[in-house]
């Protein structure tokens, strides 16, 4: 591991694990799948209870940059206890109603912006008139 790596783990959260996280993955945590995007996932070793979060506790370890929209649809029900089987451990298939994922676009080029926004392209369109502002008499 280079320094900078080294460096990123001890003083940043955001950029995969910290050495924290690696240390306590590696005492209690055992592996149970990776996603197509290379994010990792774990559950505690024995019957913990934790009480924020129900009988096992789970965690993800980010491939690079931890962003929670990373995380596809089948892992994310099996984080939150939405389901109790992983998708490895079953043959997932994404209902058809399931877009495939799109990283979070906030904050760049290709962020929604709909019509009428201030950071839209164009002109604003012009107010219909019924709008009546308040004031106090």
């Amino acid at each position: 591991m280079a320094l900078k790596d080294t460096l990123l783990r001890i003083f940043t959260w955001w950029n995969g694990q910290t050495v924290s996280v690696a240390v306590d993955t590696a005492r209690s945590g055992i592996f149970v799948g990776e996603d197509e995007l290379g994010n990792k996932y774990y559950k505690a070793e024995g019957a913990l209870i934790d009480r924020s979060v129900g009988s096992e506790r789970r965690w993800v370890v980010y491939n690079g940059y931890a962003d929670a929209s990373k995380v596809p649809p089948g892992w994310r029900g099996w984080l939150c206890h939405n389901v109790d089987v992983a998708p490895s451990e079953e043959q997932y298939t994404p209902k058809p109603w399931q877009k495939p994922h799109v990283e979070n676009q906030t904050g760049t080029a290709n962020a929604y912006r709909p019509q009428g926004s201030q950071l839209s392209w164009g002109s604003r369109p012009a107010a219909t008139g019924d709008y009546a502002p308040w004031s106090p008499e």
